[in-house]
């Protein structure tokens, strides 16, 4: 099928998308990625705060953040304070030091209904994929381009795909459930 690698391709930038948003999800553990989102005005512009700092992990529930140019400091606090996290950052000198705090029960519960809104979302887009594929199998057959008896061939296919693709983010779902409710 003509199609087959371009619907691939689009399945797999929605597992990668996917996979980005439940990097974001703060579990109880410190991440990296959970700093990824912050942007921090440095040098009259913004900037990603990895392009002004080096973040490191130094204890499960520590992030460390080694600001190259003393004079951006207070840039990252402000940033880091403005963003959706919820963590005042203790500032020793050129480093910030973000102690994660252990997640309350309800948080944990909060987060894995956003993962799950998150997983529904790139259902939708696989779903959305799959309709596409399956109007222009269609179009193919209205114009003869393909017989009867091919297009059907062509949905079962792509309808199989989709399934694999959705029983992945699923899987996905479940290991990011299970981490963000580990104690």
């Amino acid at each position: 099928m003509e199609f087959e690698q371009e619907i691939k391709a689009k399945l797999d930038k929605v597992i990668s998308s996917l996979k980005h948003d439940f990097s974001g999800l703060r579990t109880g553990r410190a991440n990296t990625s959970l700093l990824d989102e912050i942007n921090v005005t440095a040098y009259g512009q913004s900037m990603p705060l990895n392009q002004v700092a080096n973040v490191s992990i130094p204890e499960p529930r520590t992030l460390t953040i080694s600001v190259w140019d003393q004079g951006n400091v207070k840039d990252v606090e402000k940033a880091i304070l403005n963003s959706s996290l919820g963590i005042t950052p203790n500032v020793e000198g050129s480093k910030l030091i973000l102690n994660l705090p252990d997640l309350t029960t309800e948080r944990r519960t909060e987060l894995t209904k956003v993962a799950k809104q998150k997983t529904e979302s790139a259902k939708i887009s696989m779903r959305n994929i799959r309709h596409e594929y399956n109007d222009k199998l269609k179009k193919q057959e209205k114009n003869k381009e393909i017989s009867e008896d091919e297009l059907k061939t062509f949905l079962d296919e792509i309808q199989k795909t989709i399934d694999n693709y959705i029983s992945n983010i699923d899987n996905l779902l479940i290991n990011k459930q299970d981490e963000i409710m580990e104690v």
